[in-house]
């Protein structure tokens, strides 16, 4: 059974399994360096459906859909679904999961929804109360465009038809990507050793085109807490992954941890810069984020790292900026959020 250890983690005794997992992302994920290591790059980004937000449905749908056929389960199978967005009312999550007659707990943390669904779902197993349990997340730039910042027809984006750009250097590339994983209390792959969900961390950021600024300190505070509570140092782990702080965010990591005495060394690296290519790809400026972006490197390329044996032991912080267009309209302050997954390399 699953027992607390110091204030803030919870260590999972039987190490619930991460049985199978599944990317899709979209054209500019495709160009990536992660691209070929999708299960699917679609580079409509309607994703032959009518509307930007059907598409983003539609790709999470088809991330669980094929994470479920590697494991050779059925929808059905599963006892929960965990799963989240950006959009309101997490209506992308919403629709596609409605038509699979399984019991849903719609999440919403921002960026940080896929180690938050993650997390959940492992504890669901854990403590008995499901055998299967599935983990899933996306983001769409299409549709976080027009919620959040300006719609395309405003031409106020670089997109792949140059309308002009109004972006700053800090911006980050919301990911048009989804990630789904399947979590069991038997069987083969990476484990879930420890989760750490994090507490809200506002250093009072207002610019909501610095995401990375407003979400760092709260994924150097989850660190912190983990740490402290495992008795443990960064040494201990191969990789230390968050998502999505950018450069500028990743950069502002590092000086917090310092000033605590604790070095990322060379273990550290962040989802908003592994799913792109900033020197290429430079319309995404300081790097990737969106729930899409942590989903689809986790399901790309760390999870897969793990099964490989390629690293045994990571921790995935995915991070969270807790701001609507409302608040930002009212100058409020852009609170952030980290959740931490301890993940380990499995039989």
């Amino acid at each position: 059974m699953a027992r607390r250890t110091g204030k803030h983690t919870i260590l999972l005794d039987t190490m619930p399994v991460v049985l199978s997992w599944a990317a899709v992302g979209g054209k500019l994920e495709g160009e990536g360096p992660l691209g070929g290591q999708f299960d699917e790059i679609n580079e409509d980004s309607y994703y032959g459906e009518k509307t930007w937000e059907k598409a983003e449905s539609a790709m999470q749908k088809q991330a669980l859909t094929l994470a479920l056929k590697k494991a050779g389960l059925k929808g059905e199978d599963l006892q929960f679904i965990f799963a989240g967005d950006l959009l309101n009312q997490s209506l992308s999550a919403t629709f596609a999961h409605r038509d699979w007659g399984v019991p849903f707990v719609g999440l919403y943390g921002a960026c940080s929804t896929m180690s938050e669904s993650l997390a959940l779902a492992a504890l669901f197993v854990e403590a008995g109360y499901a055998r299967l349990c599935a983990a899933a997340t996306s983001s769409h730039f299409c549709t976080a465009e027009r919620q959040f910042r300006f719609p395309l027809e405003y031409g106020g984006q670089r997109t792949p038809v140059p309308y002009g750009n109004q972006r700053t250097p800090t911006a980050q590339w919301t990911a048009t990507a989804s990630g789904a994983a399947v979590l069991g209390a038997q069987g083969r792959g990476p484990r879930v050793k420890a989760v750490t969900l994090g507490a809200i961390v506002d250093m009072g950021t207002t610019d909501a085109n610095n995401m990375g600024a407003a979400m760092a300190p709260s994924a150097a505070d989850t660190l912190k807490k983990f740490l402290e509570d495992t008795g443990t140092t960064t040494a201990d782990y191969d990789m230390i992954v968050t998502g999505d702080l950018g450069q500028v965010g990743s950069a502002l990591l590092g000086e917090l941890l310092a000033k605590d005495g604790i070095s990322l060394e060379s273990r550290h690296n962040d989802c908003g810069l592994l799913l792109y290519d900033r020197e290429k790809q430079t319309q995404v400026e300081s790097g990737g984020s969106g729930c899409g972006c942590s989903a689809s490197v986790l399901c790309s390329y760390l999870l897969p790292a793990l099964q490989n044996k390629e690293v045994k032991d990571i921790l995935f912080m995915a991070t969270g900026a807790l701001m609507s267009t409302t608040s930002s309209q009212q100058g409020e302050s852009i609170p952030g959020v980290c959740h931490l997954v301890h993940l380990t390399g499995g039989a």
